[in-house]
């Protein structure tokens, strides 16, 4: 082989070598949950990728990023690193505890935050350990003083978280101290107490000491959560001694209350039975007064019928003796029509007659009851002795002749009282009929 040529086979055995060991840094292989920047090799100069994917890198240098990261302030194990990370905090009582949890956040994806981050912290690691958790931290601190141990082991645990993530997104608050008068929550003295306070601006939102980094460099932070405050052993003891002299005091306050209850309870069961009497009287009193206004009505209904009843009665009973009297005046016109016709005609037929048929009928009847009168006589009809007088054999009267004197005697009274005269002669025979 001539000299050229074995010059040319070393430069391609060199060029192979190179390219076998440097294969990996000509192209990158990039995930979807992540970001990279490769700084080239001869002009530094920095190319972002933020879509997965075979990415050119020519042999530069390549530095990757995770687009979501979880922050880890736990002490337990499981949760960030093994050493204990937890943040402490100090609250306006003095009282020390430790935060354990954990906030998750995100990286920008414009190229100009992205720049900024990796030419200042230049790792994932820097990020969140020079950045993230220092911010976090910082907020962790400056939450304490505006609480105090107890207020966040209950009433304000909420209000701690709130105020921590706030300040992570937002920057650190303006507060202020000032002297509030307060009630201790086991004697109930009136005491005066050190607070810490926000500072408000006329419309009502906060004023910020200073603004969070994190707004530097757009990277956000969310899902704050606090799995456990951990405070010092003086701290539990004074917050367990405060939770049982409050629940003495709630229990008492509890007893008190009950004992108040009861009371009321007693006396609204008093008011409700002194009620239900006076309505069961009202009740009874409004049943017999509608059971008189019943009765009052019964009875003037009974009575306007009775009244209707005697008025219809009496209107009947008058208008029957209305028409009794037009009945008797008609019976009396009539029955004084029928006599003034009777009179008129035996009038008439005794101007006819003279009545002579009644008188015969009269005189009839007359010399009838004389002869049955004579006829059952068994005495004498005249005396045995008559002086004076016409007499019988042995001077003694005739019986015969004195009855028939006496027969004569009666039938001439009895013709003088009806007025006949029996004599037959023709001037005062009555006229025969036609």
């Amino acid at each position: 082989m001539s000299p050229r040529n074995i010059a040319l086979v070393g430069l391609l055995v060199v060029a192979a070598v190179a390219l076998f060991f440097g294969a990996g840094s000509i192209w990158e292989q990039l995930d979807a949950g992540q970001i990279m920047v490769v700084q080239s090799p001869v002009a530094g100069t920095l190319t972002w990728h933020t879509t997965p994917g075979l990415k050119w890198q020519g042999f530069g240098t390549v530095t990757k990023y995770n687009k979501r990261s979880q922050l880890w302030f736990s002490s337990k194990e499981h949760q960030g690193l093994e050493t204990e990370d937890a943040v402490k905090i100090r609250f306006n009582d003095g009282g020390h505890a430790t935060i354990s949890g954990g906030i998750s956040w995100e990286m920008p994806l414009d190229t100009e935050h992205l720049t900024s981050i990796h030419t200042k912290f230049g790792s994932q690691h820097a990020v969140e350990s020079q950045l993230v958790r220092t911010i976090v931290e910082k907020a962790v601190y400056m939450t304490g003083p505006l609480m105090s141990s107890t207020e966040s082991y209950a009433g304000r645990r909420n209000e701690l978280l709130n105020l921590i993530e706030d300040q992570i997104q937002n920057g650190i608050c303006l507060t202020k101290t000032v002297q509030k008068a307060d009630k201790d929550p086991i004697t109930g003295a009136d005491k005066v107490v050190t607070v810490v306070e926000l500072v408000t601006r006329p419309d009502g939102t906060v004023r910020r000491a200073e603004e969070s980094p994190l707004k530097e460099f757009d990277i956000k932070t969310f899902n704050l959560a606090i799995n456990e405050i951990t405070y010092e052993g003086k701290v539990e003891e004074q917050i367990r001694q405060q939770q049982q002299a409050t629940m003495q005091v709630q229990i008492a306050i509890a007893e008190s209350k009950k004992a108040e209850q009861q009371v009321l309870t007693t006396r609204k069961e008093g008011e409700a039975m002194a009620a239900k009497a006076e309505w069961d009287q009202k009740t009874i009193a409004a049943k017999e007064t509608q059971k008189a206004l019943m009765e009052k009505q019964v009875a003037e209904t009974n009575a306007d019928r009775d009244k209707r009843v005697a008025e219809t009665k009496a209107s009947q009973l008058l208008e029957v003796a209305k028409l009794d009297k037009l009945s008797a005046e008609q019976f009396k016109s009539a029955e004084t029509l029928r006599g003034e016709g009777e009179a008129a005609r035996r009038k008439l037929v005794m101007e006819a007659d003279g009545a002579l048929e009644r008188k015969l009928q009269a005189w009839t009847q007359a010399q009838q009851a004389y002869a049955d009168a004579i006829g059952k006589h068994t005495g004498a009809w005249v005396p045995a002795v008559v002086f004076g007088g016409a007499s019988g054999e042995g001077g003694t009267a005739s019986t015969a002749y004195g009855a028939q004197q006496l027969i004569q005697l009666l039938t001439a009274k009895t013709a003088m009282d009806l007025g006949l005269n029996m004599s037959m002669t023709p001037a005062s025979r009555p006229a025969a009929s036609k």
